[in-house]
């Protein structure tokens, strides 16, 4: 479970890079984003193609990978910042060019869609990175601490967060691995990483209804992929609200599907869609003990 590769720490006058995997930014939120990065004193770099439109995708497959890849080869660009999610990243998550990756690790911060990178970098690389956003001074506060600093992160059940009503007692400890619900089950047959001995995270918007949870739960279940879980960590599942379907909510789902796998389970970590969430790193081991989800530093 120790077996992570951090990269180094990002510090004042590094460059980085803004790319778009998925689907394209407008130019306001890619302006807003450059303006958050650089009064933390970072020169920011944006993507030859970050602003390309082809229908919902931040232009063609092979120019999306060539920024990403640009970005991990070039030596001087010390993270790689998704503009945002959408759709699109599982496309070229094959890709990456996964032993420049390893030759010079540096951190991937996005979520959402780029959930299919993080798991294909953790899958190859072994590389710690950051489940997060640049949008609101609470998100980027909790990104910016990510990657300028080495302590772990340490997050607080929200006792009124929606998921906080799904919990399952215990203690766990593994290496966190996950994001967006829907991006996980997607990896199933394509490559997802072992979750054995992980403590995985989970958070998703609504989309279709509770049987679309209910159906990428169960097919986590039946196809092994959880075999050897140690624990589950919940964020936010936005739009399930008041949300019901034949008298069940999210909820019960959750409860009904996470319930059978034994493990402990806490709900309420305040990361995923929606205004402002807190940033998480992924691949790190993390610690579940009562109330709190511990996870190691993304940066050394």
């Amino acid at each position: 479970m120790t077996d992570v590769l951090l990269p180094s720490r990002i510090q004042r006058g590094d460059r980085v890079r803004l790319v778009s995997p998925a689907s394209w930014p407008t130019e306001e939120l890619l302006a807003d984003s450059v303006r958050t990065l650089e009064s933390w004193g970072l020169t920011v770099e944006v993507g030859k193609h970050a602003l390309d439109r082809h229908g919902y995708l931040a232009g063609r497959d092979e120019d999306r990978l060539a920024d990403l890849n640009d970005a991990y080869r070039d030596p001087g660009v010390r993270a790689v910042i998704a503009t945002r999610g959408g759709a699109g990243a599982y496309r070229i998550a094959d890709g990456i060019e996964f032993a420049a990756v390893r030759a010079d690790p540096k951190p991937l911060m996005g979520f959402s869609d780029i959930t299919n990178l993080h798991l294909a970098l953790w899958r190859h690389c072994r590389i710690a990175g950051i489940h997060g956003f640049l949008a609101g001074a609470r998100s980027a506060g909790s990104t910016r601490r990510l990657l300028f600093e080495t302590e772990p992160t340490t997050l607080h059940r929200d006792p009124t967060a929606l998921t906080a009503a799904v919990s399952f007692p215990g203690t766990a400890t593994g290496n966190l691995v996950g994001g967006h619900l829907g991006s996980v089950v997607g990896f199933i047959g394509a490559g997802l990483p072992s979750l054995d001995g992980a403590i995985l995270f989970l958070e998703a918007p609504r989309a279709i209804g509770l049987g679309q949870v209910d159906r990428q739960l169960t097919h986590l279940m039946r196809s092994g992929s959880l075999r050897g879980l140690r624990g589950v960590a919940l964020g936010r599942f936005p739009g399930f609200e008041d949300y019901t379907d034949r008298g069940w909510t999210v909820l019960d789902v959750l409860r009904d599907r996470l319930g059978a796998l034994d493990v402990p389970v806490l709900g309420g970590i305040d990361v995923g869609h929606g205004g402002d969430p807190l940033s998480v790193p992924l691949g790190p081991v993390a610690k579940l003990d009562g109330d709190t989800l511990t996870a190691g530093p993304a940066v050394s």
